[in-house]
């Protein structure tokens, strides 16, 4: 590590980005290094992005600063190109083969300089970062390139941009331009950050075939309210799709290379015969088996009828449920849950029996012909460790199951946490036509395992080829495929051979459940080469790029399979790739050359999934010792002096606290910025405790009840009614009596319904669904979190976490009070709130009730359907009765807490009825 000179003051701002592209600092000292500018440029031409990320610096300090630039791109993604520029000189980054630099960086070491070679993986992100002294007054410009072809995941390519400055930023824009030739059917954008104010800086701007989003805020819009420092601190995501047909797919061509994507609509769902082998070891004792049970019951109601299923769960022995497999009826669905609801964790893992008796389960029932004809056989897979009872050595497991299965069925293997050999599973998966997937130890791990069920859950198509005329292509990708999946892309690209046709035909074939079937399709090339001319912002070239990138991730993934002759030769060509297309990727590394009187050379890396076994978020230099990591993980310690490092690694185990329940997302970037100043002493902090009171209460609810005090404090209702006309007080609902889910309301003309189920003994809603028909769209509340789920995927929101959501047909916020509004401008708004004042738990309420339809229904919605109030009663005015399509409820004026402005409350006079 090296140590500045004597007496001279050093801090540290460090800038962070992606494409998903985040911009976060921490709270920089007044005047010392400033992000003058910042701004992400994403083009996504035919669903390669192409994202280029410029910070521009400068310090305002009269001593040196050191700069930090750190970018978290996908995993998926690889870095083409970085460079710095400082006073006029630029500063390359040279993409080498790994070996090359690994000396480099070996030489470094030795010299005792810190070359800051770490490596680490994360949940959905890599991490790379270099730093460069500053001097007084002196400005850097830092610029990052990277590239991906966007994977369609349950019907939507996704991007993510995490905006976090934590500093004013005068320039501070992000523009994303996409051109799908095929048209764009289906855009959406969602943000945690945004308010009604701050959206006036979005703009959206679309046509058939391209979309321009651009986000461009003021230093006004970017303040707090009354502060002066920034709003901006989420993420902000693009979710689109687009238009397809009952074809043989689109086939787009660029400057002689050309790409097929093949996802066609209208085809019938193939029945599939599933078998779930779950492990059931001491290690999932807990938290890991109640998320297990919970996602496995959810995935058994959405088996098809036509589905064949059975469950067999493992620890040191394995067990299957069924003798057989069973179809997916009602009856066995149900029973399967309660088998499931069973299932407790204890003992080893043995692994290999457990395979072996699912591939055996599926082999009787092909003998004996109990399998459907052209049905699909699937096992999947999930366990937490390594096998510990019976065959424990990996390579013969993985030789025993892929000698069983023969070819017949495909295994998907999913790995829960980090005590399992990723490596393992994954060879296990790819050498039977499955994959593996990480279920990360999460509070939103059932979701994660209900999402990758449901990527899997429609097979379409098997056995699918393509074919192009040998006298038209060359160097084609991958061109058979096992399985095609609802949701999801096939991609093919090539090559045009120089003296290729005027059209270029395409024949892809596949197996339906009980037929054959060949799409096929010609395109002239001259004019589709045209559609990529006219774009102004278009990435040009960009389809050779695409053709290369897609070829080297085949290739690292044959290479998992291949035997060490071949994999010699995947290698090489993989290798070469990587370097005439300047890609960093597991064969390349980056080496940054830096100013003198620095370390003059530093080193990055891509990581290998299979590397991450719990390295927790950490950076270490050559001694092994981790340097202070400011605004990541818990309280700064000391400044310590700057140390000049590189780094590439992921962060899968970062996962804050307030982390936990961002959307399962789509690989992505995060952009900060941050400035690492000297730590404050503990007892200069000032920590903020609101107390909540209702108002106008006369009980201090702060203390413990006691037998001889007064009354209780004024309870919040379950539900506050303002009816449509009504000039009197507003109706309150007590649910005294319920019974399994509710039909809150429901509106057919809306196209709304809202469920609930009230626990009477707790005086709450334990959740409350809404379900929308256009969009398609379910939104479930509980009082941990909310999950909306689209097109079968899932999204998790914490409470009281800022979300701003436009999607056609349906807008979604969220404020940080935790108040969940669903609007449309011609519907009825419908608010949930995690009420947490007197009378806690979940909280319904209504606004624009007007917009009912005249056949609204339900527990709630009855009373929208024409309230007669009769006189006050004679005695007491405080009492009425109202009628509901003749039925009479007593209606009593009390006072009650109005929770729809959140905690804690105002008090209301109220006509209470109890239900």
């Amino acid at each position: 590590m090296k140590t500045s000179a004597p007496g001279r003051a050093c801090g540290i701002a460090t800038v962070l980005l992606s494409l998903l592209a985040v911009l976060h600092t921490s709270t920089p000292q007044k005047n010392d290094i400033d992000i003058y500018s910042l701004t992400v440029d994403s083009r996504v031409s035919s669903r390669f992005a192409h994202t280029v990320v410029t910070s521009r610096v400068v310090n305002k300090a009269n001593v040196v600063q050191e700069a930090t630039f750190q970018v978290e791109l996908p995993k998926r993604a690889f870095i083409t190109n970085f460079s710095m520029i400082i006073d006029g000189v630029t500063y390359p980054g040279n993409i080498k083969e790994k070996a090359a630099a690994q000396e480099q960086y070996s030489t470094a070491v030795a010299r005792g300089e810190s070359a800051g070679l770490i490596k680490a993986t994360g949940r959905k992100m890599e991490q790379f970062q270099v730093s460069v002294n500053v001097a007084p007054s002196a400005k850097v410009t830092f610029e990052l390139v990277y590239e991906e072809l966007l994977k369609r995941r349950l019907e939507v390519y996704e991007l993510l941009l995490k905006v976090q400055p934590q500093q004013l930023v005068k320039h501070l824009q992000m523009d994303i331009h996409i051109f799908e030739p095929q048209g764009i059917s289906f855009l959406e954008t969602e943000s945690t950050f945004m308010t009604n104010e701050l959206a006036d800086a979005l703009t959206i701007s679309r046509n058939k075939t391209k979309a321009h989003i651009r986000f461009k805020p003021t230093l006004s819009q970017q303040k707090s309210p009354g502060q002066e420092d920034t709003v901006l601190n989420g993420n902000f995501i693009i979710r689109y799709d687009v238009n397809r047909t009952l074809s043989g797919g689109s086939i787009q061509i660029e400057n002689g290379y050309f790409v097929h994507y093949f996802a066609p609509e209208g085809l019938p769902t193939i029945p599939k015969n599933v078998i779930f082998v779950i492990d059931k070891s001491g290690s999932m004792l807990g938290r890991k088996i109640q998320q297990t049970r919970e996602a496995l019951i959810k995935i058994l109601d959405d088996l098809s009828p036509r589905d064949q299923f059975n469950l067999i769960s493992f620890s040191g022995d394995a067990t299957q449920w069924k003798p057989l497999l069973v179809p997916a009826s009602a009856e066995d669905v149900n029973q399967a849950r309660r088998y499931v609801a069973g299932i407790q964790a204890q003992g080893g893992t043995n692994i290999n029996d457990a395979m072996l008796m699912a591939v055996q389960l599926l082999s009787n029932a092909n003998r004996q012909e109990l399998l459907p004809a052209g049905s699909v056989s699937l096992i999947i897979l999930l366990t937490d460790g390594d096998p510990t009872v019976g065959e424990t050595n990996p390579a013969r497991i993985q030789k025993n199951v892929q000698e069983a299965i023969a070819g017949q069925y495909s295994l998907f293997c999913l790995g829960f946490g980090f005590d399992v050999s990723y490596a393992f599973l994954e060879k296990m998966a790819l050498d039977n036509g499955g994959l593996a997937r990480r279920i990360y130890e999460d509070s939103d791990s059932a979701l994660q395992l209900q999402d990758f069920y449901q990527e899997v859950a429609n097979p379409l198509l098997t056995a699918v080829t393509f074919e192009y005329p040998s006298n038209a292509v060359e160097d084609v990708s991958q061109d058979n495929f096992r399985l095609l999946f609802k949701g999801s892309e096939i991609v093919v690209a090539g090559k045009l051979q120089d003296q290729s046709p005027d059209v270029l035909s395409a024949k892809v074939r596949g197996h339906l459940h009980m037929q054959n079937i060949t799409f096929q399709t010609e395109i002239r090339v001259a004019e589709k080469e045209e559609e990529f001319r006219s774009p102004k912002y278009i990435f040009h070239s960009f389809m050779e790029r695409l053709w290369a990138y897609l070829t080297i991730q085949q290739l690292l993934e044959k290479m998992i399979l291949a035997s060490d002759a071949e994999k010699q030769a995947l290698e090489t060509r993989a290798l070469n790739l990587s370097l005439q297309y300047s890609f960093v990727t597991p064969l390349t590394s980056m080496v940054v050359t830096k100013p003198e009187g620095e370390e003059r050379s530093e080193v990055a890396e891509k990581p290998v999934e299979t590397e991450n076994k719990r390295k927790y978020f950490h950076l270490a230099g050559p001694s092994g010792k981790a340097p202070g990591n400011p605004g990541r993980i818990g309280p700064q310690g000391p400044v310590h002096s700057p140390s000049h490092h590189l780094t590439y690694h992921g962060v899968r185990d970062l996962l804050l606290p307030d982390m936990l329940l961002a959307p399962s997302t789509p690989d992505e970037v995060d952009l900060r910025i941050k400035a690492r100043v000297p730590a404050i002493p503990s007892d200069t902090m000032t920590h903020r405790h609101q107390e909540r009171k209702p108002s106008g209460s006369s009980a201090d609810t702060s203390q413990p009840a006691k037998t001889d005090s007064p009354p209780a404090p004024i309870q919040a209702p379950p539900v506050i009614l303002t009816l449509p006309g009504q000039s009197v007080n507003p109706l309150c609902v007590d649910i005294k009596h319920s019974q399994g889910p509710m039909n809150l309301l429901s509106d057919p003309d809306q196209g709304v319904e809202v469920t609930g189920q009230y626990e009477t003994e707790k005086a709450q809603f334990s959740w409350i669904e809404v379900t929308f028909k256009n969009p398609q769209l379910q939104v479930h509340a509980s009082p941990e979190h909310v999950v909306v789920t689209r097109n079968r995927r899932n999204s998790a929101y914490k409470w009281k976490e800022m979300l701003f959501s436009v999607t056609p047909g349906l807008n979604m916020t969220m404020d940080k009070a935790g108040l969940l509004l669903l609007s449309s401008p011609d519907k009825v708004t419908i608010g949930l709130l995690p009420w947490d004042g007197p009378g806690e738990g979940l909280r319904l309420l209504l606004r624009d009730t007007d917009r009912f339809s005249s056949h609204v229904g339900g527990t709630l919605g009855q009373f929208y359907q024409g309230v007669l109030w009769g006189p006050p009663a004679a005695a007491d005015d405080s009492r009425r009765t109202l009628s509901v399509q003749g039925r009479d409820y007593s209606a009593t004026r009390l006072l009650k807490l109005d929770y729809q402005e959140g905690s804690p409350g105002t008090e209301i006079s109220c006509w209470s009825v109890e239900l």
